[in-house]
């Protein structure tokens, strides 16, 4: 093990999974397609919100946001996690770790806001619908968005600052996919009393608060949906409403016990699981239920698919006009030179 002042370790070693070669080689190719996937329903999203003005509203902004805290959030861990998976041990340096810490965090705690903003908006928009427009106008969205960037990149700073200010004297083996606190937590040789109640504090002004700020929301929204006179709304209201509240629980839930006590005695699997739910399944699974089930944002899915198409079919006619043009160029100039050859047979004759 690499140190420096004989104290401080200056690289750690992931062990990742300690599953079989097969085995790891089946979850690397999962973790491969659910990352390129997550990558790809964002990007797409992202775009077409940006291409289309009449979703230029909080509603889709908001939504817009978190694809980008999505897409960050998995090129922060997966490329790593994806590395870890094809070798039995790799290493990452302190910096590499500081700064894998570091943007887990941010983009961690910008989404826990995120995810309360959101959740205010659909309570505004849904349960006072006359006075929404003052409610959520722009300069409100954009103080909330700010908040929760602002708000991330504090905690990332403060919390990341923290633990690698700790003593690292003793083994450099990090049992986990990730430079996640907790994991990183269990190697430090000092006494991290002081830091265990922040954290333990911050999770619960970060993580639980907003939580049940959402879960509140959506009871109100509840009664509010209780009240619509058809059916078949409600129905589909009521649906729309629970697939977002199953999953700001998967994701405040695992972040909630893997924060709490970060050196909790889950075995080191129970904390890889939660860890993989809350920044791999989230990520692949927040675009899919915030966006397709909705209807201004299916359409503009369909206008960027045919924004695409025509886009495809102007340069391949451009592509045919220029083969077609090539084609009577090389033509007249073969006849030219013809023309040439028959004036110096003449000529020649004469």
């Amino acid at each position: 093990m690499k140190t420096q002042n004989q104290s401080s370790v200056v690289e750690f070693i992931l062990l990742g999974f300690s599953d079989p070669p097969k085995l790891q080689e089946q979850i690397f190719g999962v973790f491969l397609v659910i990352y390129l996937v997550t990558l790809m329903v964002n990007a797409i999203i992202i775009a077409a919100i940006l291409l289309d003005q009449t979703l230029h509203i909080p509603m889709y902004l908001f939504l817009q946001n978190l694809s980008v805290v999505e897409v960050s959030f998995s090129a922060a861990i997966m490329p790593e996690m994806l590395v870890v998976l094809t070798t039995d041990r790799t290493t990452i340096s302190f910096v590499g770790c500081f700064a894998q810490m570091y943007f887990i965090l941010l983009f961690g705690g910008t989404e826990c806001f995120l995810l309360g903003a959101m959740a205010y908006d659909r309570f505004a928009a849904i349960c006072h619908p006359l006075t929404y427009p003052m409610i959520m106008n722009k300069r409100v969205f954009v103080k909330l968005v700010m908040f929760s960037w602002v708000s991330g990149v504090m905690v990332a700073t403060v919390q990341t600052t923290w633990v690698f200010s700790f003593p690292f004297c003793g083994p450099n083996e990090i049992n986990h996919i990730s430079c996640e606190t907790p994991a990183v937590l269990e190697l430090v040789c000092a006494d991290t009393f002081l830091f265990e109640i922040y954290a333990f504090t911050g999770t619960i002004l970060i993580v639980l608060v907003p939580f049940f700020l959402i879960l509140l929301s959506y009871l109100q929204i509840f009664f509010s949906i209780l009240k619509m006179p058809s059916t078949t709304g409600r129905q589909k209201a009521f649906s729309t409403c629970a697939s977002h509240v199953t999953l700001v629980t998967l994701f405040y839930g695992t972040a909630s016990m893997t924060y709490l006590q970060p050196r909790s005695s889950y075995s080191s699997a129970t904390k890889k699981v939660m860890s993989l739910v809350y920044k791999l399944l989230t990520s692949l699974l927040n675009p899919l239920i915030y966006s397709l089930r909705n209807n201004g944002m299916k359409m503009a899915l369909v206008k960027l698919w045919r924004r695409a198409v025509v886009l495809q079919f102007d340069l391949l006619r451009s592509h045919v006009r220029f083969a077609h043009s090539s084609r009577k160029l090389y033509l007249n100039l073969i006849n030219d030179e013809n023309r040439f050859h028959f004036l110096i047979l003449m000529c020649s004759q004469c």
